[in-house]
């Protein structure tokens, strides 16, 4: 197929609030690479912060950026030498580019990667374009192929699922297996929500999630949440009875309440894994301490996304609950401002399927 001179949409982000679809051209691909239709790309809310605040905390944009990194499309054509995947296969894009031979890398910890290249990424300069677009050019090793069984817009949702699958593991390492345990998440926006989703693959006996919103709190409730709060208009004191009741917390908002609220439920030895990220809170410390409490980093994914993609193919975790709107690029404005709307959205997906004159 002749690629060479191609058009292709791009959704461009010149400066806060200043959102642009353009058009630009793409030549073929080269030897080791794939050429991908994208289909369906989720709005995270790394795109929102983006958006909405020009960067968060150190990281802003500082020139003009594609937005997205969570997508799916299907193979457009591959380069010589390509095995992995044919053109018409449906594929998950893995946005995660690590170098393979830095000391982190060597170690296998490539989340860590020094010279890491992750797609839709304002973190270096030049920033690492994103996904939002009809047509782009991948590694191989970035392609990986999902069930016929799936919607692309399912398939667009591994990479948030690798997040949420991540964070579990992190609790695994220092609390063991999830299977029988009481775990609170607090924070149930997407990523909370597939945490809900991992935890409960895990084998969570209990999963209690809460929000301030009940759209989400009903997401949370059909990706297996058994029981849902909803602040602050009710409280976990209950759970903070005699020293805690959670083995394990995921604090996917970042917000100061939300985290003294995990250490205050969480038992003696309990263990927080802190998924939402911020700039500095106060933290109680004493709380820390004086309960054992194991308080948790969880940073990106790696070997986790293949699981996704597997996960999601059989439908063991099932994220179409999670998807609340597909939107045109055309109108990407209007799908980032719903977006932002938690009243009334959880994953916006953009969507580029050309119109065609009739």
């Amino acid at each position: 197929m002749e690629t060479r001179g191609m058009e292709t949409r791009v959704c461009r982000l010149y400066a806060k609030g200043d959102l642009r679809v353009e058009t630009d051209e793409i030549a073929g691909p080269g030897p080791g690479e794939v050429l991908v239709r994208i289909g369906a790309g989720g709005i995270c809310g790394s795109d929102l912060h983006y958006f909405q605040d020009g960067g968060f905390g150190p990281i802003r944009v500082r020139e003009p950026i594609i937005l997205g990194h969570e997508a799916a499309g299907i193979v457009e054509a591959v380069g010589e030498g390509v095995t992995a995947v044919k053109p018409g296969d449906p594929i998950a894009v893995n946005p995660s580019r690590p170098c393979g031979t830095c000391r982190f890398c060597q170690a296998g910890q490539q989340q860590h990667c020094l010279t890491m290249r992750f797609r839709g990424s304002a973190m270096r300069q030049p920033h690492e374009q994103g996904l939002f677009r009809d047509l782009i050019v991948v590694d191989e090793a970035q392609c990986v192929p999902v069930g016929p069984g799936v919607t692309i817009g399912e398939a667009a949702c591994c990479e948030p699922l690798s997040v949420a699958l991540h964070a579990v593991r992190r609790a695994g390492a220092i609390a063991g297996s999830l299977a029988g345990r009481r775990v609170l998440v607090t924070g149930s926006g997407p990523i909370g929500s597939l945490c809900i989703a991992a935890a409960r693959h895990a084998g969570a006996l209990e999963i209690v999630a809460t929000d301030p919103h009940a759209a989400a709190l009903e997401t949370a409730a059909a990706m297996g949440a058994t029981r849902t709060v909803n602040v602050p208009k009710q409280t976990l004191a209950e759970y903070e009875a005699d020293k805690g009741w959670f083995d394990v917390a995921f604090d996917c908002s970042a917000a100061p309440s939300a985290i003294h609220a995990a250490l205050a439920t969480l038992r003696p030895g309990g263990t927080l894994v802190q998924v939402g990220v911020t700039g500095d809170l106060p933290i109680p410390i004493n709380m820390i301490v004086g309960k054992e409490i194991n308080f948790v980093g969880t940073h990106r994914f790696h070997e986790e996304f293949a699981v996704a993609a597997r996960l999601i193919s059989e439908r063991r975790i099932d994220v179409r609950p999670l998807i609340s709107d597909s939107v045109p690029v055309e109108d990407a404005l209007g799908a980032f401002a719903l977006a932002g709307d938690r009243s009334r959205a959880m994953k916006v997906q953009l969507t580029f399927e050309r119109k065609t004159n009739k």
